[in-house]
């Protein structure tokens, strides 16, 4: 398959990071590690899913403060919002981004219609995350650290997936917007877009909460 990544100024294609950042196995093994924490993470809260339907006023291990409270989440309507627990979900799709990782380590190339239906539905996945994130944050009023570290995995793995789908053509995308987008990744500019968006997340928590965060 093509590669249509522009080149990239001498310097930076030379460096370390350039190098680190394209070599063949980089976003594959982000990928496998974001997706098993994401995986640890929603089977502890398949666990704390069943304890609080058992007991909703259970102690959970990370009920630390009034905001920083598992148990506040976990009960709430959007914890189940389609009639099941949401961690259910995790349960069932990370899995698959591990064995999509996994291939991708062993050399396996998969079909564009192929990656390029994984890219939908991860963003998919991606939207809903980031949904939660934002009921927690502005409508439950709390944060679960195991929802944190799933929203964290999840954008990882997006951004690296769209890296893969972008470096390798499959999105079917017109021929300057794969090329537009090719110079970008080929720049290192998407590392620079989710680090500082990462950073806006951090940055928005805070402001959010303040000292509240460690009462």
């Amino acid at each position: 398959m093509t590669t249509l990544l522009a080149p990239a100024p001498p310097d930076v294609e030379g460096s370390r990071l350039h190098r680190l950042r394209h070599h063949e196995v980089t976003a594959w093994v982000t990928m496998l590690v974001a997706s098993l924490a994401s995986l640890v993470a929603s089977f502890v809260l398949s666990v704390e899913a069943v304890t609080l339907a058992k007991d909703p006023d259970a102690d959970l291990g990370c009920n630390l403060n009034a905001v920083i409270s598992c148990g506040t989440v976990g009960t709430s309507w959007q914890a189940s919002v389609l009639g099941f627990p949401n961690a259910f979900l995790g349960l069932v799709f990370e899995p698959a981004v591990i064995v999509l990782a996994v291939a991708g380590l062993a050399g396996v190339r998969f079909p564009r219609w192929f990656m390029l239906a994984a890219q939908v539905v991860y963003t998919i996945a991606l939207g809903f995350a980031y949904w939660l994130f934002e009921q927690a944050m502005f409508e439950i009023g709390a944060l679960c650290p195991w929802c944190l570290l799933v929203t964290l995995a999840t954008t990882l793995v997006f951004f690296e997936m769209t890296y893969v789908n972008v470096r390798d053509d499959n999105l079917f995308l017109p021929r300057r917007v794969q090329a537009a987008l090719a110079g970008f990744v080929r720049s290192n500019l998407d590392l620079v877009l989710v680090v500082a968006w990462l950073l806006v997340l951090v940055l928005a928590v805070v402001v959010e909460y303040g000292e509240a965060l460690f009462a």
